[in-house]
């Protein structure tokens, strides 16, 4: 038995004559070829289970030339093995011992070497590396990583004069930059930093200078400045400015002439029109080497007046289709991948009207060695077993061979198995026994470069082991294909058979097929096929079965489509759209609107299975789609709506027209007739066409087809029954006319919508759609089915067949293409010659996979590519690619680390690609990824797992910030790492600062911490004080966010401290108790406390709770009433106690009225009885009686009464304010009611007050006072 590296594919001839050649003993190794070729097939190359033992792997490496940025130095090496790799470096072909540099450290479980340049210099660092990974069974070598650190050097100072240029020559504006490491991207801006304008006459070459072909005075300006990019190092310098002046001679006066002698001009002779001239390159030719794979770019930038016109051609060829593009306004040739078909002679072109130059471009194209059919696999063999690892690659010149086993050339090998025999490109492993297994280094070297590439020999005795996941589902439409796999291991390797519960026969024939990798496919479903598969591996150490079930669904298909709908504006549209789908499946309704999603209005209104559109604007038409998804399947149908203005109610009445009539036939031929009529009646609506219908009563009688249609102008026409259409529809038919018979005749078409197509890899099936019974001009209808291969020179091979419309052919090639014809006869002979179609035979899965998988990725995404696969090998139509990939979950145990991979995700590609990108991944994670081709038939094998670890990132917060054993002048902090790690964490920053009484920051302090620290103790803190703290998470990206925490450390026992609160007050509000309080300074705070009950009392605090640990601070207790009713402040005037104050006032001051005017009338009397004398004198006012009075008096008004006499009147808002604000004031009163009365106490403003003055100022005054007043007035 024997097992091949290389997929078991055998070498070519061509190889295998030259190894014979080549080799001493050409006998024996031609008799393994054969023996080779022979033998069965092995698989594709196993993945060996990381349970297993095997030899190293190398799986992450950095490139080979490797430009870092001098602030971060990671030099890759990841290897995998069984047991875990151990990796040691040589840097400049010596041995690196990490532990003796203390600015290298190496990651834990990998190879991976980290440099710390702080203090140091970057330079010191540089070299060549190489990483080897050993273990108990071999010993694998990375390729040499040229470390160099990348450079931005700085522009050389220098002074620039001024450039005056005549108007009308070549100009060159010179660049050069620093020479820098990587060299920098160029370009040209303005001061404003804009590029500067580049066309036919203005272009940058490819050295960075810029070249005019011509100036012209819009030249002339003073920013000409060249920018230089580093990429590595993210910086961009800038030249100097250059100062372009361009004159024109014609115009310069004498002035001018003396300003400007002839070494100030950068050219001094008259600028006429000229042919063209080339600045780049120079002389007639050049040459110009290029390796295969990269960009080649010839460039060619003329001189000329008017400005010149570039072409390119290439001598005794074309310019490579697809892969050539013409740029920088076709002054410069772009040649993508280049090959060696592109070497030759280019000719570059430049013409104006006054001439023509050329030049001529020799291209000789070399190559750097590159992998044929890629490099070898890893082979894994049993016991006594035979096998062989070939490295086939090429180059140009061709490149010498050199195999080591364990890194150690083969001829110095010291351990060589007997049984390995190297020939060339190959080696021969021959009866192998157990325990030497190893990894062998296949290194290809020309001068132009290397290739380096591992591959191990593990021997194993391994039972067999199914990989697939047990009990899985696979579930599928009906009528559709479906391959369930059987993924397995061991050594030997097992042989894959599969069995349905309850039979007892294998699986293998229709409609079943197992696949060489143990996979079983299905390729049409049906409702029967549903139920358990059992797939079982056996070796010859042992048996081991796996399940599987198959569930058949339904298709999902729409029963009812939406309609044609022509609506009204401002109407509304309904599309219905019935669905049935396999009641399993949750179907999700989807509408589109000409292949968008609907416009967001909610017009739209959509329902479980229709789509109604309400109020329909000119906006709204279109094409509607409604697709129906399941996880399964979908299906979709569309329909159009038209808008139309709402017409009018006409004033006549429109109809469909009356049917035509006098139907005849005149003018008979063998195949025509021709066919006259009278129209009907319009009605009211022109008629705009006739619709001719005939029914062929020797093949379908009684059915009527529509024939054609002609202008409703027309009257005449080909056969048989007539129909008149205008706007309101079409009319009855007409009366039918006389039957004709024409006479059979040879079929004057052949069959249409040829196709062919495989069912199996070993058929094709050549179907057309079959001719009418009219279409057939005859009797005994026939079809002569011919095909052959396509782009061969052989006859048709042809069979004749009747009453069907396809036909198989068995045992064709697989995907193999053919030329199809189909030709119809009948008893009158054969149709005309039948047109060639195409088509395939039957495909087959892939049987090759994609090469050289390569992954570059930052922290979240990786681009991943791959070498386009071969048609040959893809035996099928190419419908896309398939990338796996899954992020390794390390498993931390006491001895050892592991990686398991969670669910894989799958992104699928159709189409022709070689480039995919893998979005959302974990900063930090190592990630596999493998890609496999699929066409109409299935998935081919995957590819190469490659292995990669996404770039580092910030982490997240630390998890958590706890406080604990608070003292008086120190607190200790213990926290746990970030969740999220984001990367190696290279400590922690701590930040803390006091805040004080008045809640103002002090001087905040940094310190940072230990990656392995959990805790730290802050000392020599001040007592009693509050402290903010945060701390951060980092990585080598830098700090993540902060975790905040606040902290108080204790108060000194001896020293007395202000208390926490202070001025704890309440008063009452509209809301309720309003509590107020100040913590640790002048900032109040304050809460309305709600949803207490009327006329209860209260204890009120104000506690503070601080951090785990930390005693609360606790303020004094208030004692709170709630009043047992709460009103708001109303006027005082309609309060019942006032009115009835205000009418025993009044009743008082009548009293006293009475009174005086009973003594004054008393005192006149007595009077008159006393003197005769009318004269008397008046009483004085101390004497109770009034002097001059008289009756006028009784009309004025009472001194101190309410009638105002400056016009100000007491409005009802004066008094209406709020309890708090009265509350504050010093003068206001409360009654025993609880009523407020301060406003209206009546209050002495002093013999030297202002007038107005005071808060009393502008109150009105108080009834009590007015009372009063009167009263004095009388006393």
């Amino acid at each position: 038995m024997e097992r091949r590296g290389r997929m078991g594919t055998p070498p070519s001839p061509s190889s295998s004559a030259s190894a014979s050649a080549s080799s001493s003993s050409s006998s024996p190794l031609l008799a393994l070829l054969v023996l080779l070729a022979l033998g069965p097939l092995a698989a594709a190359a196993l993945e060996v289970p990381l349970d297993l033992p095997q030899p190293p792997t190398i799986t992450v490496q950095s490139p080979k030339d490797y430009i870092v940025d001098p602030r971060e130095i990671i030099i890759q090496c990841e290897a995998k093995g069984k047991p875990h790799p151990r990796f040691s470096w040589t840097r400049n072909g010596t041995h690196f011992d990490v532990d003796q540099e203390p600015k290298v450290t190496m990651k834990p479980n990998s190879g991976s070497l980290v440099v710390d340049i702080s203090g140091e210099k970057a330079e010191s660092y540089e070299g060549t590396y190489q990483c080897t990974a050993r273990n108990d069974h071999g010993t694998a070598v990375s390729h040499a990583i040229v470390l160099r650190q990348s450079r931005s050097p700085l522009w050389s100072k220098e002074r620039i004069d001024p450039i005056v240029v005549q108007e009308g020559v070549s100009l060159v504006l010179q660049c050069r930059p620093p020479a820098g490491l990587p060299p920098p991207s160029i370009f040209w801006m303005d001061n404003n930093f804009q590029r500067l304008p580049q066309s036919s006459r203005v272009s940058q070459a490819l050295n960075g200078d810029l070249y005019f072909s011509n100036v012209q005075r819009a030249d002339s300006r003073n920013d000409y400045i060249c920018y230089a990019r580093f990429r590595h190092t993210q910086t961009i310098q800038q030249k100097q400015p250059i100062n372009v002046k361009v004159l024109n001679l014609d115009t310069l006066n004498e002035t001018m002439a003396d300003l400007y002698n002839e070494t100030d001009l950068y050219s001094d002779t008259p600028a006429n029109d000229r042919q063209p001239t080339f600045l780049i390159p120079s002389g007639p030719s050049s040459s110009q080497l290029v390796l295969r794979g990269e960009v080649l770019e010839l460039e060619c930038i003329a001189d000329g007046l008017p400005t010149p016109e570039v072409s390119w051609t290439k001598v005794g060829g074309d310019l490579p289709a697809k892969r050539f593009s013409i740029l920088q306004f076709q002054k410069m040739l772009r040649i993508d991948n280049v090959s060696a078909s592109d070497a030759g002679d280019y000719h570059c072109t430049a013409r104006n009207a006054l001439g023509t130059a050329h030049h001529a471009i020799r291209v000789t194209v070399r190559a750097a060695p590159y992998w044929i059919d890629g490099p070898p696999s890893n082979l894994v063999l049993a016991p006594r077993e035979t096998g062989v690892l070939t490295c086939r690659a090429s180059g140009t010149p061709k490149p010498s061979i050199v195999w080591s086993m364990n890194g150690v050339p083969m001829e110095n090998a010291l351990d060589l198995d007997p049984g390995v025999r190297v020939e060339d490109d190959t080696i021969i492993f021959s009866e192998v026994q157990a325990g030497s297994s190893a990894v062998y280094q296949c290194n290809v070297t020309n001068e132009y470069g290397y290739l380096l590439s591992n591959a191990f020999v593990n021997v194993l005795s391994e039972p067999p082991r199914v990989l697939t996941q047990a009990d899985k589902v696979y579930q599928v439409i009906r009528n559709h294909g479906v391959v369930m796999d059987c993924a397995s291991f061991g050594s030997p390797i097992p042989k894959i058979t599969w069995f349905r519960e309850g039979g007892s026969s294998t699986l293998d024939g229709e409609p079943y097929a197992v696949h060489e990798n143990g996979s079983l496919e299905v390729h049409v479903a049906q409702a029967e096929y549903s139920g358990k598969y059992t797939c079982v591996a056996r070796n010859n150490l042992g048996t081991v079965e796996n399940h599987v079930h198959l569930q058949v669904k339904d298709p999902t298909r729409i029963m009812k489509q939406p309609e044609y709908k022509v609506v009204q504006r401002g109407l509304a549209a309904v599309f219905e759209c019935k669905v049935k789908h396999d009641p399993s499946l949750v179907p999700t309704m989807t509408w589109l609107k000409d292949s968008d999603e609907l416009p967001d209005d909610e017009r739209f209104l959509v329902d479980s299975d229709s789509l109604t559109i309400v109020e329909v604007t000119e906006a709204d038409q279109g094409v509607y789609t409604c697709v129906m998804n399941t996880t399964l399947d979908h299906d979709s149908a569309s329909a159009e709506l038209s808008v139309v203005e709402a017409e009018p109610t006409p004033a006549v009445v429109h109809e469909r027209p009356d049917p035509p009539s006098d139907l005849e036939l005149t003018d008979q031929k063998e195949t025509s007739v021709q066919l006259t009529w009278t129209p009907g009646d319009e009605n009211n609506t022109p008629i705009q066409k006739f619709l001719i219908q005939y029914e062929d009563s020797l093949h379908h009688g009684g059915h009527w087809h529509n024939l054609t249609e002609v202008p409703g102008t027309r009257t005449t026409a080909h056969l048989k029954l007539v129909l008149a259409l205008n706007h309101v529809g079409l009319s009855h038919p007409s009366l039918p006319s006389r039957t004709y018979k024409t006479d059979p005749a040879p079929p004057d078409k052949n069959p249409s919508d040829v196709h062919g197509y495989g069912t199996r890899h070993d058929n094709l099936v050549i179907s057309w759609k079959p001719l009418t019974g009219l279409q057939a001009n005859g009797p005994m209808l026939q079809y002569k089915v011919m095909w052959r291969l396509k782009d061969v020179d052989i006859d048709w091979t042809s069979v004749v067949v009747a009453n069907v419309s396809k036909f198989v052919v068995s045992g064709t090639p697989t995907f193999t293409p053919y030329e199809l014809r189909v030709q119809a006869l009948n008893e009158r002979g054969a149709g005309p010659e039948p047109a060639v179609a195409h088509g395939h035979s039957g495909e087959d899965l892939p049987v090759a996979a994609p090469d050289n998988i390569r992954v570059v990725a930052n922290s979240t995404l990786a681009e991943v590519r791959w070498d386009p696969v071969l048609p040959k090998t893809i035996r099928g139509h190419l419908k896309g690619f398939k990338v796996y990939y899954w992020r390794e979950r390390r498993e931390h145990r006491e001895h050892n680390h592991n990686l398991h991979h969670v669910e894989k995700q799958i992104l699928t590609f159709s189409g022709n690609h070689s480039r995919a990108m893998l979005p959302g991944l974990l900063p930090s994670s190592n990630y596999s990824v493998n890609v496999c081709v699929f066409n109409g038939k299935g998935v081919g094998p995957s590819s190469t797992t490659q292995t990669f670890e996404t770039l580092e990132s910030v982490p997240g917060v630390p998890s958590f910030l706890t406080v604990s054993d608070l003292e008086l002048d120190s607190l200790t902090l213990k926290w746990g790492p970030p969740h999220e790690r984001n990367g190696r964490l290279t400590g922690y920053t701590l930040t803390y600062q006091p805040v004080n009484s008045s809640n103002e920051l002090g001087p905040a302090k940094e310190l940072s911490l230990a990656p392995n620290e959990t805790s730290v103790t802050l000392p020599n803190l001040q007592y009693g004080t509050r402290y903010k703290l945060y701390l951060r998470a980092k990585t080598a990206k830098g700090a993540g966010p902060a975790i905040p925490q606040e902290a108080i450390t204790i108060m000194d026992e001896v020293a007395p401290v202000a208390p926490a609160f202070g001025n704890v007050s309440w008063v009452e509000s509209e809301r309720g108790p309003m509590f107020s309080w100040d913590y640790w300074g002048p900032e109040t705070n304050s809460v309305v406390l709600r949803g207490l009950k009327e006329g209860l009392t209260y204890r009120v605090r104000v506690v503070a709770q601080g951090p785990d640990g930390q005693a609360p601070h606790r303020s004094e207790e208030l004692v709170v009433s709630v009043r047992a009713m709460t009103s708001r402040q109303v006027d005082i005037a309609t309060q019942g106690w006032f009115i009835g104050l205000m009418c025993a006032i009044a009743l008082l001051i009548l009293v006293l009225l009475i009174i005086c005017f009973i003594q004054r009338n008393k005192g006149v009397k007595e009077k008159e009885d006393a003197h005769t004398d009318p004269e008397f004198q008046p009483m004085k006012d101390e004497d109770c009686t009034f002097g001059e009075y008289s009756d006028s008096e009784d009309h004025k008004p009472l001194k101190g009464s309410r009638t105002p006499s400056s016009g100000r009147t007491v409005k009802r808002g004066d008094s209406d304010d709020s309890l708090v604000d009265y509350g504050e004031g010093g003068d206001g009163q409360f009654n025993e009611d609880g009523s407020f009365i301060g406003q209206y106490s009546g209050k002495s403003a002093g013999p030297d007050a202002a007038e107005g003055e005071g808060p009393e100022s502008s109150e009105a005054p108080s009834p009590a006072t007015t009372a009063v007043t009167s009263m004095n007035s009388f006393v």
